[in-house]
């Protein structure tokens, strides 16, 4: 049987997106080396998770984002020397989130692009890692027109199995980029009575585990306060929050 030269280069353009080796399309205008993984399916983005990867080495934590029988992906690595590797195109579901919610959003990979910080969870990020990262999340937020409130960690949105980017992630220096959230003191006082719950559920927290959305907003917000208890001071920065996000496009 003779097949055409289309038919053919077909055949070998569908061999190579099935085996998670295909060109990805190069839709950032940020310099970035292409690892394409073979974990995703397709949909658009309004949210960015951030996530650190746990592992000693970039290469380590490429091996496993990019193993099939993982079935675990990114978008996005940003590694320790401020190399991008790009792993998922942006409008394909990587699988970063998991079980996860956020303001009602459930399945938040079917929403939102998951970039991996090359970090073991306990050390400081690297400037050079941070420099990249801002200005990668600057491009996606033009490009996609991101709200600054829906820059989010993994821990925010499953809080009771995960706690990255982690307590050392400088969220407020981000926040200043306009990339996340952030109040500074003095705070107003919350309304007297206001439950505790329902601030933590009207920022965006799954509450169903009251003790895991209180430890992942201070991790984020209060990340030298460990205690298990909301304090006055908590209250009243969770009540800023609030109020900021719905001032906040």
């Amino acid at each position: 049987m003779q097949w055409s030269t289309a038919r053919l280069a077909g055949i070998g353009l569908v061999l190579l997106v099935a085996f998670g080796c295909a060109p990805l399309p190069q839709r950032t205008s940020v310099s970035v080396e292409q690892r394409p993984s073979a974990s995703f399916n397709e949909r658009r983005p309004n949210y960015v998770i951030l996530h650190h990867t746990s592992s000693d080495t970039v290469e380590r934590a490429l091996r496993t984002l990019t193993d099939r029988l993982r079935e675990v992906s990114a978008h996005y690595v940003v590694a320790r020397d401020g190399t991008i590797y790009h792993l998922v195109d942006e409008l394909a579901r990587a699988w970063h989130a998991g079980e996860s919610y956020w303001g009602g959003q459930r399945d938040l990979n079917s929403a939102s692009i998951g970039i991996e910080l090359d970090n073991d969870g306990e050390e400081p990020f690297a400037e050079i890692q941070l420099v990249a990262l801002v200005a990668l999340l600057a491009d996606l937020k033009t490009r996609y027109a991101i709200p600054a409130k829906n820059f989010l960690g993994h821990g925010d949105v499953a809080p009771r199995r995960k706690a990255d980017p982690g307590r050392n992630f400088p969220w407020k220096r981000l926040a200043e980029r306009g990339f996340g959230l952030w109040c500074d003191p003095p705070y107003s006082e919350a309304p007297a009575g206001v439950d505790d719950h329902l601030l933590l559920q009207a920022f965006g927290y799954d509450v169903s585990d009251a003790g895991a959305a209180v430890a992942a907003f201070k991790r984020r917000f209060a990340p030298g306060d460990v205690s298990d208890a909301m304090s006055d001071d908590n209250r009243a920065l969770l009540y800023c929050l609030v109020l900021r996000q719905r001032q906040t496009r």
